[in-house]
């Protein structure tokens, strides 16, 4: 008996056990790595000592608070469009895709069959100054051969919104799903229209969805580097393309890391104020579902 209740009090822990384990060690342990780094002080050449050096913080700040703006920036609008553009088709298939809702879905979900690096790329032939966007309204006179949109924040915040509006629509398509039809039918007893339908009722209850694609695209749009480093030009650097460099080619390991903490914690400030302002409950019920 007493066995029996032993294995039924474990069981729930070892079944945790190896996702646990995962983030513990490809999650926990490399925060830890990378929070010990940010307070370190040295070069490549003469190593890295441990020495509390807060200054990394105050100098990848002071030097690079414009490109933490700007990613900001740019997060946030790709953040709309994609609310934008991925609402109306998260509604039509939720409401209007019938028996074909899954393979409305799946075409939404084919450009993920391809690297991300592959999907940008093409954008950049797409927006290209005689590219087939450009060039047929150049040809007919309705832009000037001057009209470039390539190596501009435009590109970039286009880029963000295409490679990111699938984690927009998804969710707001779970949300929307999960709305009674008998809601509706009830809106409509009440002498209610289409746009009172929607505003009272529609949209109230797809918030959550909203809020959970709203965290799904904002974050990593923030700290994406390939569509600035493809699309942007020089002036057009995020913050993510500073820690890159910094990593990467001056190799300076305590400011990268510095940087990656304090948009860490940029990022996390904004959430939690979002999240306050919506509430996460019926979020995070969205997201795992």
């Amino acid at each position: 008996m007493k066995g029996s209740r032993l294995r039924a009090a474990l069981t729930p822990y070892l079944l945790i056990l190896p996702g646990g384990l995962w983030l513990a060690i490809f999650f926990v342990v490399p925060m830890i790595v990378m929070l010990s780094l940010s307070l370190q002080s040295g070069n490549i050449v003469d190593g890295f000592a441990f020495t509390w050096n807060w200054r990394n913080y105050l100098d990848g700040i002071a030097n690079h608070h414009d490109q933490m703006i700007r990613s900001i920036g740019y997060g946030l609008a790709a953040t709309v469009i994609t609310i934008v553009v991925g609402f109306p088709v998260a509604y039509w298939i939720a409401f209007r895709g019938g028996r074909r809702k899954n393979m409305y879905l799946l075409l939404l979900l084919m450009p993920f069959l391809v690297s991300f690096v592959l999907r940008t790329i093409s954008w950049q032939f797409f927006l290209a100054d005689d590219g087939v966007l450009l060039g047929p309204l150049k040809r007919i006179g309705l832009l000037p051969e001057d009209f470039h949109i390539l190596a501009t924040g435009t590109a970039v915040v286009l880029g963000l919104a295409y490679n990111f509006l699938p984690f927009m629509v998804l969710p707001i398509y779970v949300a929307l799903e999960r709305i009674d039809p008998r809601i509706l039918e009830a809106a409509a007893d009440l002498y209610a229209n289409r746009v009172q339908t929607f505003l009272r009722v529609v949209l109230p209850l797809s918030l959550p969805g909203v809020f959970a694609g709203v965290l799904m695209t904002f974050v990593p749009a923030c700290s994406d580097y390939v569509n600035a480093s493809i699309l942007g030009g020089a002036t057009n650097t995020m913050i993510g393309n500073v820690i890159q460099n910094q990593y990467l080619v001056t190799q300076d390991y305590p400011v990268a890391a510095a940087l990656s903490f304090t948009l860490m914690a940029v990022l996390l400030i904004g959430i939690f104020a979002y999240a306050r302002a919506l509430g996460s409950e019926e979020v995070l019920e969205v997201t795992a579902r």
